[in-house]
């Protein structure tokens, strides 16, 4: 699966920019050049001492929190913190020589991005208060959330959930607000925390002791660089170490995946030599990889969360775990304002998912995946839905990660091609180094590559980053004509060839390649600034055949008529008809029911009938069954021409002829009578072959045509 299921775990609230970062990257209440405390407008959290006690089997927390606050320079009369709105807060004390309660005034209220229940807690500080202060908080409660799936064709998000104390497993995060906070804050932690017998707990950071008793087991964690928000996870880990470079990596899996931990802690150590190379020292004590009771695939400070099913299905690659190695460096380290709009998932996806095919792999691997970054954009980002990566801030749907991950990968693409492979290296590594525990937005972005280049990038940056939308390129107008060359020399070719673009226009360096008749190629550039130009190219012998942009370096948009039928332009055509048979054995019919059922409760719109009803003449179409029980699947199959015949017993897609009985057919064709639609078609030759496919046909949305055995790709 090539798309990652990920949402960042870090706090959701109102995030808010520190007073003059600057460059310098100084942190809330550290020391400044001179040795003194940085001046602040507003208050912040310099640390938390989390005491706590999770019981699983009764979904309760009980903790203790010794919190070092620095006031605002205003000296403000009163705080606001959030807390899960389940926890009750049993008293707040100012330690001191003196130590007094503080009265907690509780007002019920939503997260503002989530829209999750949270309440806010006010205290009421004394006027002889100073400047900083030592608050404890008592507090207990109930967190019970249990993980729900993501309702979602194919799966694109982790299951949802604020955050969940059971027997199966312990997930809190920063949406759940499960330690008291206040926005915009990046503390350290020391934490202690007691589960039962046999469970572990893992958090961020190094883990300074473990130890067992009666009470159970006690480990404690000293997270010593800032972050946005503290994960906790606990259940019964199986835990495997090994040291790499004084790093310490880990492995904490449930017992039936333990044998798995060579073959994770075997690639974390690969991906950390190649990206620690690239972005600079590694910046935390460990990395782990932990394995999740819900599906999941998140990144956080020295450790990544992948749930069971991800870990089986040996979830090694580099869209996979090494994304989220890289989000130790990006996202993790560098921390991103969503309110500034979100540049980490496109460097990440560009870093991870795409440069390590470039780097370890072929160019046609690499220009592969160019192209699917292409293909994803055209496939689900509509004109009219369309928006700039600037305004990207998570991933909610596919759109989204057309745009914010894939679209802002190829704009890193693009800017490396642009200002060179030495200035891009030294502008990422100068980002991390120069915003490493701090907040930066696309304007720190732009500046430090700038800065690396030595040239003005606002025009790129506004064009790419700021403005919506895509250019489509075509070669409109293309004429040879012989020249004579000079006497005792070869004759030249002259080439004039039209690109244009719909208005408006995107300033571009255009890539075309021409073959000539001698079967050589020859490659150059054009700059394409208007909606229409004619460019005039001198050529040793006449071409016979020119490609505008055949590698994919330029992002752009591909019409949907260019891309081949899949069942992903099925999904994202605005008209959608599930056609049911309505003949055939009750069993033979099970399959498809559930598949529409699916379908009708995860895909609002889709229009689910009988071969007995007119089929729409517009829209595209998932016909379930053969002839056989479909009354509409034979007229309808015309559209895919000779190289598709179903019967009741076979079928024969691209040459071959399947007749087994555990044979099924996924094939999409297009419609010739509905321009830009789709005719899927889903076929089996037994119900045993159709139970095995269903439930995951939307993972195979890009292939024209799949062949299945048992359930098993074979064609």
């Amino acid at each position: 699966m090539r798309s990652l299921f990920r949402r960042k775990a870090s706090p959701l609230g109102d995030a808010i920019r520190l007073l003059a970062l600057g460059l310098s990257g100084l942190l809330v209440g550290s020391p400044s050049a001179d040795g003194g405390e940085v001046n602040l407008s507003r208050p912040a959290i310099r640390s938390h001492q989390l005491t706590l006690t999770l019981s699983p089997a009764t979904h309760e927390l009980m903790a203790t929190d010794r919190m070092d606050l620095i006031r605002s320079a205003a000296g403000s009369g009163s705080l606001t913190f959030s807390l899960h709105p389940q926890l009750r807060v049993r008293q707040v004390v100012q330690l001191g020589d003196r130590p007094s309660p503080l009265v907690v005034r509780t007002e019920a209220a939503q997260d503002p991005e989530t829209n999750e229940p949270v309440q806010w807690l006010t205290l009421q500080l004394p006027d002889e208060a100073g400047p900083t202060l030592i608050l404890e908080w008592t507090y207990e409660g109930m967190i019970k959330d249990p993980p729900k799936e993501a309702r979602h064709l194919r799966f694109v998000t982790p299951s949802e959930t604020a955050g969940h104390i059971g027997p199966e497993g312990v997930y809190l995060s920063g949406e759940t607000h499960w330690y008291p906070d206040l926005a915009g804050a990046l503390p350290t932690f020391r934490v202690s925390v007691t589960t039962p017998k046999g469970w572990e707990a893992v958090t961020h950071g190094r883990q300074l002791s473990h130890r067992e008793d009666q009470g159970g087991v006690t480990a404690e964690w000293d997270v010593a660089t800032r972050t946005e928000a503290l994960t906790l996870v606990a259940n019964r880990f199986v835990t495997t170490r090994r040291d790499w470079k004084g790093i310490e990596l880990v492995t904490y899996l449930f017992p039936d995946d333990a044998a798995l931990a060579n073959e994770y802690l075997d690639a974390s150590a690969r991906y950390l030599e190649v990206y620690t190379s690239r972005l600079g020292p590694y910046p935390f004590p460990k990395f782990a990889v932990v394995e999740n009771f819900f599906a999941s695939g998140l990144g956080m400070p020295s450790f990544t969360l992948l749930g069971s099913g991800v870990i089986k299905r040996h979830y090694t690659q580099p869209y996979a775990l090494g994304h989220e190695i890289v989000h130790s460096w990006i996202g993790n380290s560098v921390f991103n304002d969503p309110a500034q709009g979100n540049w980490v998932e496109g460097l990440t996806t560009y870093l991870a998912n795409y440069y390590y095919e470039e780097l370890t792999g072929t160019p046609e691997q690499a220009k592969e995946q160019r192209r699917m970054m292409l293909r994803g954009y055209a496939v689900y980002v509509r004109s009219e839905e369309d928006y700039p990566v600037a305004a990207f801030k998570r991933k909610v749907d596919q759109k989204d990660n057309a745009i914010g991950y894939q679209k802002a990968a190829m704009v890193f693409h693009m800017l490396r091609r642009e200002i060179g492979d030495g200035p891009f290296w030294t502008g990422v590594r100068n980002l991390v180094a120069s915003y490493t525990g701090v907040h930066a937005a696309w304007n720190e972005v732009e500046q430090a590559f700038a800065r690396a280049a030595g040239k003005d990038l606002r025009d790129f940056f506004t064009q790419w980053v700021q403005q919506a939308g895509a250019p489509t390129v075509r070669a409109t107008h293309v004429v040879q004509d012989d020249v004579a060359g000079s006497p005792g020399e070869q004759g030249t070719t002259r080439l004039r060839v039209t690109l244009t673009q719909p208005s408006p226009a995107f300033r571009l360096s255009v890539p075309v390649t021409l073959t000539l008749a001698d079967q050589s190629r020859q490659s150059t550039r054009v700059r394409l600034e208007s909606t229409g130009q004619t460019f005039e190219l001198s050529l040793p012998s006449r071409a016979v055949s020119l490609s505008v942009d055949p590698d994919f370096e330029l992002f752009r948009r591909i019409p949907r008529t260019d891309l081949p039928p899949m069942l992903n332009l099925y999904v994202t055509d605005p008209t959608r008809v599930v056609v049911l048979p309505s003949g055939g054995t009750v069993e033979g019919q099970r399959p498809f029911a559930e598949l529409a059922e699916v379908i009708e409760s995860r895909s609002p719109g889709t229009v689910i009938q009988t071969d007995q009803a007119p089929v729409p003449v517009k829209g595209s179409l998932l016909l379930l069954g053969g002839p056989g029980g479909n009354h509409v699947v034979r007229p309808i199959l015309e559209h895919c021409g000779s190289q598709v015949t179903v019967d009741r017993d076979r079928f024969t897609v691209g040459g071959p002829t399947y007749a087994q009985p555990g044979m099924a057919l996924l094939v999409t064709c297009r419609r010739p009578d509905s321009p830009g639609s789709m005719a899927t078609f889903f076929y089996g030759l037994s119900p045993q072959a159709l139970s095995k496919v269903a439930r995951l046909l939307f993972f195979y949305g890009w292939q024209s045509y799949v062949v299945f055995h048992d359930g098993a790709v074979i064609a």
